[in-house]
């Protein structure tokens, strides 16, 4: 039986909680709306949940076409309006200097206010740059199964490992534990798209955060440092891997994934 698709994640703004997707188009940008928009904070630098946990309890639904975007919190409250962005700013983004557009009206503040962390501002991802980490080398991840069962059985779990923990584009069933690892440059069919993996994925803080609330429940790092701090990667404490689109298409719940 060939590896397939096992779950579909997404999010319209960097940071806040992921949406299950059964069916996506895949682009040389990634999936279409996937972090269209990120926070800066007051130094206006690029922040996440790794930084402020809050962020995952928040669920954004952009709308392209219609412009609009949403913002609900697990009070009940929701801010929603048009999208209307200012003049462009330079903002740092990781290690890189962007020029982006603020996203006007009463998302930041509300957002700023749920968290209590220092004032945030949103921002759309320009145009020639996708707002995910690693731009078009790494414009979709992918993660197996088996490598968060494998997870699991180093922290000497019941219960399994939240996949969103990684927020990983695609989850693989089918595959041995980390046997991802394996397809490093070499291309991968993914449903109707084609890929090139191009490198580890390496582990942050956020992985031990709860999904839900961003709550620290799970010594993530602490347990692959125990059994994948020495293996060879591109980056350190790997944890499914990340590849540039080369031929778009779509992909569903369900599709064949494999060496091409």
């Amino acid at each position: 039986m060939p590896a397939t698709v096992s779950w579909i994640s997404v999010t319209p703004v960097k940071g806040l909680r992921l949406q299950s997707r059964e069916e996506v188009e895949v682009t040389v940008d990634g999936v279409p709306g996937d972090r269209a928009f990120f926070l800066v904070d007051e130094r206006g630098a690029m922040v996440s949940a790794t930084r402020i946990g809050p962020l995952v309890a928040v669920l954004a639904d952009h709308d392209a076409d219609a412009g609009t975007l949403s913002l609900r919190f697990p009070d009940g409250s929701e801010v929603a309006g048009a999208v209307e962005l200012g003049e462009r700013e330079p903002v740092r983004f990781g290690g890189l200097n962007l020029s982006a557009s603020p996203v006007l009206g009463d998302f930041s503040a509300a957002l700023s206010e749920h968290c209590g962390d220092g004032p945030l501002r949103m921002f759309a991802a320009p145009p020639e740059r996708p707002g995910i980490d690693r731009g078009r080398i790494g414009a979709v991840t992918l993660l197996s199964v088996a490598s968060l069962e494998r997870l699991r059985e180093q922290a000497g779990s019941d219960e399994p490992v939240d996949p969103r923990r990684f927020r990983m584009t695609f989850g693989v069933e089918g595959l041995q534990p980390h046997e991802e690892d394996t397809w490093f440059e070499r291309d991968v069919r993914v449903g109707d798209a084609l890929v090139r993996v191009t490198g580890n994925v390496g582990r942050c803080a956020l992985t031990t955060r709860q999904p839900d609330t961003g709550v620290v429940d799970f010594k993530t790092l602490h347990l692959l440092r125990a059994y994948r701090g020495e293996v060879a990667t591109t980056e350190p404490l790997p944890f499914g891997v990340h590849a540039r689109v080369l031929e778009p298409g779509r992909v569903r719940l369900g599709d064949a994934v494999g060496l091409a």
